[in-house]
Order: structure tokens, then sequence, then C-alpha cells
């Protein structure tokens, strides 16, 4: 049992680290392309590419880059989590009402002003939306990252299917569809709450 816990644990983390940085990344690249119009079809195309590389194919081409290990589950997780996060970061600004950034205007904000304290603020549960997408796409794909030396829930996956052994690899299939289910039902609600404050302001 302290054992399964530990690969719990560590599943959790490696998906954690990977959606943090996976948010930064795609939140910048969100603004940049709602800003420079140009860019915005280069980007989300690029992001929609990468999630047509299958998810092993990806993971090898990163470990001649990283080695065998989390870091590269976490850069192959990383990259499959972008597209939902700076989609809706694109969209949630874009859906912005024009009378907004008028009155931002008419206050004297800045671009950069009117960015942090007006736009992002409303657009926030859009970019939430995409955030509890892509975390609970990364619980199921890390299972995976066993195959190229990551730890986590894969590993007792992999030892069952190896060992032809059901209640190994249930081991740790039940535990990333109980993750994927909490995280997802957790943070709906909280995208509930968003949406909800939301409207009545």
């Amino acid at each position: 049992m302290q054992v399964l816990l530990g690969y719990i644990v560590e599943h959790v983390y490696i998906v954690l680290i990977a959606s943090l940085v996976a948010t930064g990344i795609g939140i910048l690249l969100g603004v940049v392309a709602y800003w420079v119009k140009y860019l915005d079809t280069i980007i989300i195309m690029t992001a929609d590419s990468i999630q047509t590389i299958p998810s092993l194919a990806l993971l090898a081409m990163l470990m001649i880059c990283f080695g065998l290990g989390n870091t590269t589950l976490i850069v192959g997780l990383v990259l499959y989590s972008l597209l939902p996060i700076i989609r809706n970061t694109y969209n949630g600004l874009n859906n912005i009402p024009p009378s907004i950034h008028e009155a931002a205007r008419g206050m004297g904000m800045s671009k950069y002003q009117r960015l942090v304290k007006v736009e992002l603020p409303l657009a926030f549960p859009m970019i939430f939306s995409g955030v509890k997408i892509a975390v609970v796409t990364a619980i199921g794909i890390s299972v995976i990252g066993v195959l190229i030396g990551a730890g986590g829930l894969g590993y007792p996956v992999y030892r069952g299917i190896q060992s032809n052994n059901l209640g190994l690899i249930l081991q740790g299939a039940i535990p990333v569809v109980g993750l994927a289910i909490l995280f997802d039902l957790g943070m709906g609600r909280i995208e509930k709450q968003l949406l909800s404050k939301k409207q009545f302001n």
C-alpha cells in the first residue's frame, strides 16, 4: 500500500509540475496570439500539430534530447497541454465586449495595464477551463511515461502487463481513473464558481 501511495504521489507531482509550466507558457502564447494577430494562426496551428503526434513517438523523440526519466515525460506533457490553454486564453481575451476595452482606454490604462487588470481577470474562467482539460489529459498520458523510464502509476501497469498480472494492472489503472475523476470534478466545481461570479459581475 505504501509503495502504491508513492507511485500516486509521484504521478501527481509529475502532472502538477507539467501543468504549471504549460499554464505559464500557454497563457503567454495565448496573449501573444491575441496581441499579434498575424501570429495567432501560426501559434494555434503549431500547438494543434503537436497534438497529432502519437504520445509514444513524441516521448521517444524527446528522450534523445533529455534522456530517460521524469524530465522527458514532463516536457512531453507540457507540449501536449499547450493547445487547450492557448486556445482558451486566446478565445477568452477575444470574447471580451468592445465596450469594456473602450472603458479601460477611457480610464487611461496602457495596453499592459488593460491586460493585467481587466482582460485576463475577465478571461480567467475560460482559461481555467483549458487548464482543467490539460490536467485531466496529462493524468492519463503520464501512464506511458514508464516506457521512457519515468515514474508514477505507469510502473505497476507495465509490470502487470509483463507478468500477465491483472491485479498489478488494476493497481495502477484504478488510481489513474480515480485521479482523473477527482481533478475533473474538483476543477469543474471551481470553474462553475468562476463562471457564476463572472455572470454576477
